[in-house]
């Protein structure tokens, strides 16, 4: 591998890819650019549109950066109990008068990854992660031969156990206070909505495997950055962190959210997409959220009319407000400006902790 994690961004700050039109190439050129390593995300996107938003980052930095790919997901739904949560939602497509999605729209749940794949493998880029999931070894193999640095995201030692063998370049390890999307490799029905936390998690992947690791969950400050690299990370990445960012793609109502008081705490629910994602608790989490099935991405097709619908009648309790547990922090400010403030946040706090050593 001709690049190493600390080629990439001058500062351990990566910016998490955030589907839906978050990430834009705007908000992960600033980053770059800024010394931390910016993310598109190419999940839900065509493999052409995927492409265009690389030729745009191109366009707007010199940087490294990287492009986000979710792995395809097996057609395991219960299809009665996705019928059964049609119906239910059949009030909220009265209220908001659109049609529900159709929930065998998804093709297969692949989210087109061979055809994203073939464009990156022929157009490299730096580094591509993965979502959901784990390449298969000829897959990252045939990264590496490109020069692709590879990061597979993880929530468990064995799913970092399972990377490594497949040939990853190092880890985003993720804890149950992110934001959006758990990345579990495999989403089990019968389990309990939930997940570890990112310092124990850390402290699980460091002794079960010998990656690079980048730290997800709920982190906002730079001490936090300080806290996760003490921890045994090497970097740390923010997402609801960079939602609030005006050059992030995120709806305005959302990124009011994450600071409004009426949006006091987050939970994981299906209620959106039918997979575990932590979001701001609204009306329609709480009152879907508990009978959501676990079928991914069928929910998610159903429910897309929905979202739209509620993102155009400013109906923030309506909305995906996906938000990691630390969302009360979040900062507007610009995305270079953010990434040079945690710099700065995380070097205060290393000063502290060398003094209160020395004392």
């Amino acid at each position: 591998m001709s690049l190493a994690l600390t080629d990439l961004c001058r500062y351990p700050i990566v910016q998490a890819p955030m589907a839906g039109g978050v990430s834009r190439p705007e908000l992960a050129a600033a980053v770059s650019d800024a010394g931390g390593l910016g993310f598109l995300a190419a999940g839900y996107k065509t493999a052409d549109g995927m492409y265009n938003e690389v030729k745009e980052m191109r366009r707007l930095t010199g940087r490294p950066f990287g492009v986000n790919l979710f792995m395809p997901q097996p057609r395991v739904a219960d299809a009665g109990a996705v019928e059964v949560y049609r119906h239910q939602l059949a009030g909220e497509a009265a209220w908001y008068e659109t049609p529900l999605g159709d929930a065998d729209s998804c093709g297969g749940g692949d989210d087109g990854y061979e055809a994203k794949v073939a464009i990156l493998l022929e157009d490299p880029v730096p580094v591509v992660s993965f979502t959901f999931g784990c390449p298969t070894r000829e897959v990252l193999a045939a990264f590496a031969a490109a020069g692709t640095f590879t990061v597979v995201t993880v929530t468990s030692a064995q799913e970092a156990r399972n990377a490594q063998w497949a040939g990853a370049d190092a880890l985003c390890v993720q804890g149950t206070e992110a934001g959006g999307h758990q990345s579990t490799h495999r989403d089990d029905p019968q389990a309990a909505l939930g997940g570890t936390g990112l310092l124990t998690l850390i402290t699980e992947v460091r002794a079960s495997v010998r990656l690079p690791v980048i730290a997800a969950g709920g982190l906002m400050r730079g001490s936090q950055i300080t806290a996760v690299l003490a921890a045994g990370a090497d970097a740390a990445q923010f997402g609801t962190a960079f939602l609030a960012c005006p050059e992030s793609g995120a709806h305005p109502l959302h990124k009011q959210a994450l600071t409004n008081p009426l949006f006091v705490t987050t939970t994981l629910t299906r209620a959106f997409s039918g997979r575990p994602a932590r979001g701001l608790v609204n009306r329609f989490v709480r009152e879907h959220g508990p009978y959501a099935p676990a079928a991914y991405p069928q929910v998610h097709h159903l429910t897309s009319g929905l979202r739209r619908a509620a993102a155009k009648a400013d109906d923030a309790q309506g909305m995906a407000l996906w938000a990691g547990q630390g969302h009360r922090m979040a900062r507007e400010l610009p995305a270079g400006e953010l990434v040079g403030l945690l710099a700065a946040e995380t070097e205060a706090a290393r000063a502290a902790v060398s003094v209160r050593s020395a004392q």
